[in-house]
């Protein structure tokens, strides 16, 4: 009989305990392949790089279409060949983007736009976003400068207003012939050379003119758009009124017709000083029989060409004059002038201005401060000597008569 090992005595949680610890289970195959692995691995770096990209595009988006530290209205040059750096500096250091300039270069290539940036010189909003701000320099929408040219001037006073106008650039090879130049109101882009400019402009005259020239009068005494031209130029130089134009049209409508000649001062200016639009002084009487082509006191008919750039109105007045008799016209003494058929009520007219013109002199307690205008015509009823400049004419009022 075998003898039993002798049994000790265990605590109950000890007798509730395995006497053995069973060996953990063996990890599969499978799971301990090295593609699953690497399977595992490339899927968690996928998941945190997701909710990376997450977080960045939704940080991104409020950044780029967060307002921005702008507090006015702003105008900014950006140079040409200015990269997306140079770009990102000029905007930081005017106040358009906020000291992280990281935040626009970043938003750039956000939007795919870096090789769309253009220079120009723009106007950003007030707290214009970086979306705002990139739009505006790839669209392209560069200030427009408002450039008035007034009616009137001749080719060389143009080209002398653009040359000292410092938002153009370049120079003009030549001066343009007179009369094909528009005066308007134009806008251009800060940069534009000027032989840009000056093609413009004169692109609009040729447009406007064959407009006019359409629907001329069919009895308006010019045979070719450049006669019209010519004749306009008078016009636009004899009054600066709207509503006269079309009755200055018409006395020198009516003059040509009856092989009178125009008598036109403007005319008589231009011969001596060319394109440099204007005299300085009075005419005097020996120059008003002096001789010259332009000079219409006597050559008979239209000068050989423009003695300025007549505007939209006087060409249009020149091709449908007033359907008047009238062949005379002397300044009123207010701004405008009075217009007659006859040379006798003429002569009554130029009498009542000389009259006038008295008067204001005496009236005058310091003389010596009235302006002298611009341009003083001589007519043979001043009064002046061979070589003497003729009186100067009342203030606003200009002595033209013609006979």
């Amino acid at each position: 009989m075998t003898e039993r090992p002798p049994i000790s005595p265990r605590s109950p949680r000890a007798a509730l305990e395995p006497e053995q610890v069973p060996p953990p289970p063996k990890r599969s195959a499978r799971v301990r392949n090295p593609l699953v692995v690497a399977g595992n691995a490339i899927i968690t770096v996928l998941l945190i790089g997701m909710l990376g990209a997450g977080g960045v595009f939704f940080y991104g988006k409020q950044k780029i279409e967060a307002p921005g530290p702008l507090q006015d209205e702003k105008i900014v040059n950006i140079p040409a060949r200015a990269g997306m750096n140079d770009i990102a500096e000029i905007l930081q250091r005017e106040g358009v983007i906020d000291d992280n300039r990281w935040a626009f270069i970043g938003s750039v290539f956000a939007l795919k736009a870096r090789a769309d940036l253009k220079p120009g010189e723009y106007a950003f909003q007030k707290q214009a976003s970086l979306r705002e701000v990139i739009g505006t320099i790839v669209e392209g929408k560069v200030v427009q400068h408002p450039v008035t040219i007034p009616e009137g001037l001749t080719s060389e006073q143009i080209i002398e207003r653009l040359s000292e106008n410092e938002i153009f650039s370049g120079t003009v090879r030549e001066i343009p012939r007179e009369g094909t130049l528009l005066p308007e109101t134009y806008k251009f882009p800060r940069g534009t050379s000027r032989e840009q400019v000056i093609q413009r402009l004169q692109q609009a005259q040729k447009r406007v003119l064959a407009e006019i020239w359409e629907r001329r009068a069919s009895d308006v005494p010019v045979k070719t758009s450049d006669q019209l031209v010519t004749l306009a130029s008078i016009i636009e130089k004899e009054t600066g009124k709207a509503d006269e134009r079309s009755r200055v049209a018409a006395v020198f409508a009516n003059r040509l017709k009856q092989k009178m000649k125009l008598q036109s001062d403007p005319t008589i200016i231009y011969g001596l000083v060319g394109g440099k639009g204007t005299l300085g002084r009075p005419i005097k009487r020996s120059e008003i029989m002096q001789g010259s082509p332009y000079n219409t006191y006597v050559i008979e008919g239209l000068p050989p060409g423009p003695i300025a750039n007549p505007g939209r109105a006087s060409l249009e007045a020149a091709a449908n004059p007033a359907r008047t008799r009238d062949l005379f016209f002397v300044a009123d003494g207010n701004g405008g002038h009075s217009f007659t058929e006859t040379y006798e009520q003429h002569q009554k007219n130029v009498a009542r201005l000389r009259t006038m013109e008295k008067q204001i002199q005496n009236d005058a307690v310091e003389p010596m401060e009235e302006p002298a205008p611009a341009v003083a015509p001589a007519t043979p009823e001043t009064g002046a000597t061979q070589d003497e400049p003729a009186p100067k004419p009342a203030p606003r009022a200009r002595t033209r008569p013609n006979r």
